[in-house]
C-alpha cells in the first residue's frame, strides 16, 4: 500500500520561502504522476502543480514563476519550492500520486503566510 507523507509546512512572512517535501512508500513512485494540491480556508481543493513520471511540469496560473515542483525518483520524494509567498498562499498543501486511475493522498501540511 502506498503512503505519502508531507513535511515542511510552517508559518512564514509574506515574501518568504518554504520547501515542501512528499515522501512516498512503495515501488510505484517513479512510474506515477505526482502533484501538489492545496485547500485554503473556506475554499475548494485546487491543483497547484503537477509533474509527470517523465518530468514534465505544469502549474496553476496563481503560482507560475514563484513555485517549482521537482522529484527525486532515487529518494521516492517530491518537492515544492515556494518563493515570494503571499497571504493568499495560506492553505493545507496535499501531496497526490496518480498511478493509472488510482489516486493516493497524503495527510496534508499547513502553510501559513502572514502579512
Amino acid at each position: 500500500q502506498v503512503q505519502l507523507v508531507e513535511s515542511g509546512g510552517d508559518v512564514v512572512q509574506a515574501g518568504g520561502s518554504l520547501r515542501l517535501s512528499c515522501a512516498a512508500s512503495g515501488s510505484i513512485f517513479s512510474s506515477s504522476a505526482m502533484a501538489w494540491y492545496r485547500q485554503g480556508p473556506g475554499k475548494q481543493r485546487e491543483l497547484v502543480a503537477r509533474i509527470g513520471s517523465g518530468g514534465s511540469t505544469n502549474y496553476a496560473d496563481s503560482v507560475k514563476g514563484r513555485f517549482t515542483i521537482s522529484r527525486d525518483n532515487a529518494k521516492n520524494t517530491m518537492y515544492l519550492q515556494m518563493n515570494s509567498l503571499k497571504p493568499e498562499d495560506t492553505a493545507v498543501y496535499y501531496c497526490n500520486m496518480k498511478y493509472w486511475t488510482v489516486d493516493f493522498w497524503g495527510q496534508g501540511t499547513q502553510v501559513t503566510v502572514s502579512s
